[in-house]
């Protein structure tokens, strides 16, 4: 089916970002160009890669059959989401049963989502410990929250000097917001009302007149994102900041959260 009939993905974890099993309506199953296998729903609780943020694994099952589709990877195009993977039984079987308008069984994998929402929320916490710090001059760029090297990249640069120290205090203070807690939430919100809760700032790729998904932890301002995080900051358990980086005037805080 052609990407162009199809209508846009609703993302229920844009509503429950802990919600790990859910249902929805099969609208296709086909190959893309690359040969994969991929079922697009009408609805979905898995999180596409993106915003520096893992795919969701797990799997797709046929209501009221032993059909199930293993979800290996998970990508979002033109605002329709795409379940790539394989079907454990035979093609004959995926074809006859995988059908558009049957209901469907998603299940996220637990441990997978919520180690990637602890390491994504981490990264936000970074952001807030660096205005705490008198560092909010350096604004964050980029963030990778992969399991592997996970980082923060943010435009502007600390002195070599003052590295070590900086290095110490950013895990000093992100432990004790931890240790402290506070609310997670995200949601989607008017524009100006969003750019209000954001500190009355929002990036330039955030078009006026939109709606805007914001998360905010804690007390500290929201920012756009699209990703999964933990319901409270003293979900992430601890952060270790291992190495800060300064190169052609940007700076990157590696760290880790711990098991």
């Amino acid at each position: 089916m052609a990407s162009s009939s199809l209508t846009p993905t609703k993302l229920d974890y844009f509503d429950d970002m802990g919600k790990l099993q859910s249902r929805a309506i099969l609208l296709s199953l086909s190959k893309g160009e690359d040969g994969r296998t991929a079922l697009v729903l009408d609805r979905t609780i898995f999180h596409p890669q993106g915003g520096g943020q893992p795919a969701d694994t797990g799997f797709i099952a046929v209501a009221d059959s032993g059909l199930k589709f293993v979800a290996e990877d998970v990508r979002s195009k033109d605002g329709i989401v795409y379940h790539y993977g394989f079907v454990e039984n035979s093609v004959e079987e995926m074809e006859s049963k995988f059908e558009k308008g049957k209901e469907v069984f998603l299940r996220v994998d637990e441990a997978r989502r919520k180690l990637n929402s602890r390491l994504h929320s981490a990264g936000h916490l970074l952001d807030a410990c660096m205005r705490n710090m008198g560092l909010g001059d350096l604004e964050p760029t980029k963030g990778y929250h992969f399991p592997q090297g996970p980082y923060v990249e943010y435009k502007g640069t600390i002195p070599q000097k003052d590295m070590e120290i900086k290095q110490k205090e950013l895990e000093l203070e992100a432990n004790a917001l931890i240790s402290r807690g506070g609310k997670v939430s995200g949601a989607l919100l008017p524009y100006e009302e969003a750019c209000k809760l954001c500190g009355d700032f929002l990036p330039d790729y955030i078009p006026k007149g939109s709606t805007p998904r914001i998360v905010k932890l804690g007390d500290s301002p929201g920012c756009p994102c699209g990703g999964t995080h933990v319901s409270d900051i003293s979900e992430i358990k601890s952060l270790t900041v291992s190495q800060i980086r300064t190169k052609k005037g940007s700076t990157k805080v590696f760290y880790n959260v711990g098991s």
